[in-house]
C-alpha cells in the first residue's frame, strides 16, 4: 500500500498513541468478566458480605467507563488521522494530476480523475476511520479472549471454535462473491460522473437540438446499472449481520446447554457453583471473541471497496508525466580581484556558457528571445497503434518578433506543430529549439515562462477579469493590464461594465459571449509580455473588423515578441512575414502570400474559396 507512506509522522506518533489506547481498552473489556465472575460466586456462596459485591461491582463499572473513554479517545484520534492523510493524499494526487501531459489525460479520462480524487480518497478514509478502531482492536482482543478461556471445558472451547470456524467459511464466500462487484462500482461511478458532466457542459446544445430525453435515457440507464451493482453488494453484505447474530446466539444456547449437562454431572455443590460461575464468564469471554471476528466482519464489508480504491489511487500516482523536466541552466557570477560582481552568465548542463545578458537589477536571462527551430521534426500519438505519424519531417526557423501563420484543412497537423513547442507534447523524432536550446533542455516553467498561449477554446476561471488576465506567474502591473485589455480590444466592453476591470466571472466565463471571453483570452497572453505568442485559432471567435484591429494593435506592442498564428482565415494570415501551409501533417509550402499564390496550389486553393481574384 504505497499511499500510506504519506501518513505523516505526528499521523504515525498518534497511530502508536492509539494502538496503546486500543490494549488499554481491551485489557478493561476482558477485565470486566473477572469481577462478574466474583460477584457471582459472592452470591451463590453463604455468608458471603454485601459491601463485597459492591466493590467488585464497582470495580467492574470502572472498568466499563474506562474502556468507554479510551474507545472515544481512540475514535477522536482515528479521526484525526483519516482526516489529515486524506488531505494530503487529495493533494498529491491533484499534483500528480496536473503534472500530466495530454497523453495521461487520455489514459483515464477527466471523469475517472475527478472520481479517484473524490471518492476513492473518502473510501480509503472511511477505511482508516473504521480500520484503525476494528482492524487493530478485533485481532488483539480475539487472541487474549482466547487466551483467557483456553483452560476451559473442551466443550466449550471446541463450540466456540466451531462458530468461528462458521464465520470464516461465510464471511469468505460473501467476500469472493461482492469482490467483483466492488471493482465494478468504482468504474461505473466513472461513468456516472462522465455522462453527468458531458450533459451539464453540453445543455445549450442538448437543449437546441430536443436531446433532453435523450440524455436522461443514457443517465437513467447509467444509474441503473450503478444501483444495480449497489444493490447487489448490499444485498450480499446484509447476509452477513444475520448470520453473526445466528452464529451469537446459538453459542450463548450451546455453551448454556453443554454448562447445564457439566453442573448435573457434579455432586458437590461448591463444584456446581464454581463452575457456573465459570460459565458465565466462559460466555461472556466467549462473545468477546465473537464481537472481535464481527468487527472483523465490519470491516471486510469495507475493505474490498476501499482496497479498490486504493490500487485505483496508487495507479494515478505512480503514472509519471511523458514529459520530464531538464536540467535547465544555472547562474554563475563572476567577480574582480576584489570580489566584487563583474557579470552574470548562465550555463548549461555540461557547463557551456549561454550566451546571455544581465539587466541592472542583476537577473540574467538569455540574450537570444523568441527564436524557434524545428529540426526534422516527426510526431506520433502514443496510443496510435502503429498509425503513420500527424506531422512529419518538420523543418522551419523563426527570428525574433516575426509573424509566422500556419494554415491548411481541418485535422492536417497545425495544432500540433505549436504545441509541440510550450512542450504540451514532445516530438517522437527531432528537435525543437528555442533561444537556440533544445526545448527538452529547459525546464518546463522556464520555458512556459517564454510563451503567451493562447487556445481556440478560450477558458476563463472564475473570479475578476483582473484575476484572469494577470493568471498564474503573470506579476503584470497595472498599464501591463491596461496595454493588454486595449491590444485585445477588450476595453470596449470592460470600461462600460460596472466595476471595470474587477468585474465578477463565473465559472468557464458564461456570463460573457464567445467574442468577449476569447478577447480576455488574448489579453492574459499578452499581459505576461512572453518572448513568443502563440494563437491557435484564436481568431476565429473574433469578426473580421475585431480581428483585423487586434493585429494591428499587436504589430506595435508586440513588436519584439514572435507570434505564431493558426488559422484558417486567408484574411488573418495574409500579412504575415512567413506563411507555412501544412497539409497531411507536412509542409507543402512557406513563404510569403503573393509568393504562396503563385507557388503552392494548396494555399491558392484555400484563398480562392474564401477571396475573389481581385481581393487576392
Amino acid at each position: 500500500m504505497k499511499i500510506f507512506k504519506y501518513i505523516s509522522k505526528l499521523g504515525w506518533c498518534l497511530l502508536v498513541v492509539a494502538v496503546g489506547l486500543l490494549v488499554l481498552q481491551v485489557w478493561l473489556d476482558l477485565k470486566s468478566p473477572e469481577y462478574m465472575q466474583q460477584i457471582t460466586l459472592l452470591i451463590e456462596t453463604p455468608g458471603s458480605e454485601m459491601r463485597d459485591v459492591w466493590i467488585n461491582g464497582g470495580w467492574m463499572l470502572l472498568c466499563c467507563l474506562g474502556s468507554l473513554a479510551t474507545s472515544v479517545c481512540v475514535a477522536i484520534i482515528s479521526s484525526k488521522i483519516a482526516s489529515d492523510f486524506s488531505a494530503t493524499l487529495r493533494s498529491k494526487v491533484y499534483e500528480q494530476v496536473m503534472s500530466y501531459s495530454p497523453t495521461e489525460f487520455r489514459k483515464f479520462s477527466t471523469a475517472s480523475l475527478i472520481t479517484r480524487t473524490t471518492n476513492d480518497i473518502t473510501q480509503v478514509q472511511v477505511l482508516i476511520t473504521m480500520g484503525l478502531q476494528m482492524l487493530i482492536r478485533a485481532p488483539i482482543l480475539a487472541i487474549w479472549a482466547i487466551c483467557k478461556i483456553s483452560n476451559s471445558a473442551w466443550q466449550w472451547t471446541m463450540t466456540v471454535g466451531i462458530a468461528v470456524a462458521l464465520l470464516v467459511v461465510i464471511v469468505v464466500i460473501v467476500i469472493v462473491i461482492a469482490l467483483p462487484k466492488f471493482r465494478k462500482l468504482q468504474k461505473l461511478t466513472d461513468n456516472l460522473n462522465r455522462v453527468t458532466r458531458e450533459n451539464l457542459s453540453g445543455l445549450p446544445v442538448v437543449r437546441a437540438y430536443n436531446a433532453d430525453q435523450y440524455q436522461m435515457d443514457k443517465f437513467y440507464n447509467a444509474n441503473q446499472e450503478l444501483a444495480k451493482t449497489n444493490l447487489f453488494t448490499s444485498r450480499t453484505m446484509a447476509f452477513l449481520n444475520p448470520a453473526i447474530q445466528l452464529i451469537m446466539n446459538g453459542i450463548s444456547l450451546a455453551i448454556y446447554w453443554i454448562g447445564a449437562f457439566l453442573i448435573e454431572a457434579l455432586d458437590v455443590v461448591s463444584d456446581r457453583i464454581e463452575l457456573f460461575s465459570e460459565m458465565v464468564v466462559f460466555s461472556s469471554y466467549a462473545m468477546q471473541v465473537v464481537s472481535a471476528f464481527m468487527m472483523l466482519v465490519m470491516i471486510f464489508i469495507i475493505l474490498p471497496r476501499s482496497i479498490v480504491s486504493i490500487r485505483r489511487i496508487n495507479e494515478v500516482l505512480g503514472t509519471e508525466s511523458s514529459i520530464k523536466d531538464g536540467p535547465g541552466f544555472t547562474v554563475e557570477d563572476i567577480n574582480d580581484e576584489e570580489g566584487n560582481l563583474v557579470r552574470r552568465i548562465l550555463l548549461d548542463k555540461d557547463g557551456n556558457e549561454v550566451p546571455s545578458v544581465m539587466d541592472s537589477e542583476g537577473n540574467v536571462s538569455m540574450a537570444t528571445k523568441g527564436e524557434i527551430t524545428f529540426d526534422h521534426v516527426y510526431f506520433t500519438y502514443a496510443d496510435a497503434n502503429g498509425e503513420e505519424a500527424v506531422i512529419s519531417d518538420i523543418n522551419f526557423h523563426i527570428n525574433k518578433g516575426e509573424t509566422v501563420a500556419f494554415i491548411g484543412a481541418t485535422g492536417c497537423g497545425k495544432s500540433t506543430i505549436i504545441n509541440l513547442i510550450p512542450r504540451f507534447y514532445d516530438a517522437t523524432e527531432g528537435n525543437v529549439f528555442v533561444d537556440g536550446i533544445n526545448i527538452k533542455d529547459y525546464k518546463q516553467e522556464d520555458l512556459r515562462d517564454k510563451i503567451g498561449y493562447i487556445s481556440q477554446k478560450s477558458t476563463l476561471f472564475s473570479g475578476t477579469i483582473r484575476e484572469n488576465i494577470d493568471y498564474g506567474d503573470n506579476n503584470a502591473d497595472e498599464q501591463a493590464i491596461k496595454d493588454a485589455l486595449h491590444v485585445s480590444q477588450s476595453s470596449s466592453f470592460v470600461d462600460k461594465l460596472n466595476n471595470g476591470v474587477d468585474a465578477y466571472v463565473a465559472q468557464n466565463g458564461d456570463n460573457y459571449s464567445g467574442g468577449q471571453k476569447q478577447r480576455i483570452s488574448i489579453a492574459r497572453g499578452i499581459a505576461r509580455r512572453p518572448e513568443i505568442l502563440i494563437f491557435d485559432d484564436t481568431f476565429s471567435a473574433l469578426d473580421f473588423a475585431t480581428d483585423k484591429r487586434v493585429r494591428k494593435a499587436l504589430k506595435t506592442y508586440c513588436q519584439d515578441s514572435t507570434k505564431l498564428i493558426v488559422s484558417q482565415r486567408i484574411g488573418t494570415i495574409k500579412d504575415a512575414d512567413q506563411i507555412f501551409v501544412v497539409e497531411d501533417g507536412k509542409i507543402v509550402g512557406a513563404g510569403k502570400h503573393a509568393d504562396l499564390i503563385e507557388n503552392c496550389e494548396t494555399y491558392k486553393e484555400i484563398a480562392l474559396s474564401q477571396l475573389s481574384a481581385e481581393e487576392l
